[in-house]
């Protein structure tokens, strides 16, 4: 499955930026992690064969990837799991983005639930929301009270959670609690209760 996902996103990087790739397969697949930002623009323009896989394999939103995010993932597919850390660590904001992404892809998924857990305490929402949005790895990994400080989170910094993917399966009593103390919290102050919050709660907001 690993064979067939990494030839999937070089079949997409080849077509789309042939110059690209032929710079990234050149080079060894750490710094072509880190340079695919400067070699690589534009959105990823899976075909729908490509997207189909994509998502057989734990990839919630294809479309919405970049190239520069196809080319990380390509090269973190041959990455050691403690390498990962180490690149979210010392990436940027845009690299941090593509590892969350492409969590689902990796060798041992489970092997970076600690770095979910870490992402997920991030002061930058385009980092918080590339794991909490339109990522199956959350519902799929996350511990159950991870996975509901993670919706509690979104629900206060104004992340969708119709993004959540896996919501529905992963509802339980205290994360219909902790919601529900949250919407009364919000009465109570004179503050206006995100309306998504019936996804969880399923009364009105």
């Amino acid at each position: 499955m690993r064979a067939e996902i990494s030839e999937t996103i070089a079949a997409a990087l080849r077509r789309q930026a042939p110059e690209g790739w032929a710079w990234l397969e050149g080079r060894d697949r750490l710094t072509g992690f880190a340079g695919a930002g400067r070699r690589f623009a534009g959105p990823a323009g899976f075909s729908d064969h490509e997207a189909e896989l994509l998502r057989a394999a734990g990839v919630a939103a294809p479309e919405d990837w970049s190239l520069a995010e196809a080319a990380r993932a390509w090269a973190l597919l041959a990455a050691s799991p403690d390498e990962v850390p180490r690149l979210f660590r010392t990436g940027d904001t845009a690299e941090r983005v593509a590892i969350l992404k492409c969590l689902a892809l990796l060798p041992d998924p489970a092997a970076h639930v600690g770095l979910a857990v870490e992402a997920l305490r991030s002061h930058v929402q385009d980092v918080f929301e590339a794991l909490a949005c339109d990522n199956s790895y959350p519902a799929a990994w996350l511990p159950e009270p991870n996975f509901n400080q993670m919706v509690l989170k979104a629900l206060f910094t104004g992340a969708p959670l119709s993004r959540v993917r896996g919501l529905s399966d992963r509802l339980n009593p205290t994360l219909v609690r902790m919601c529900a103390d949250y919407a009364a919290e919000r009465r109570a102050a004179g503050r206006v209760v995100p309306p998504d919050i019936a996804l969880i709660t399923g009364g009105p907001p």
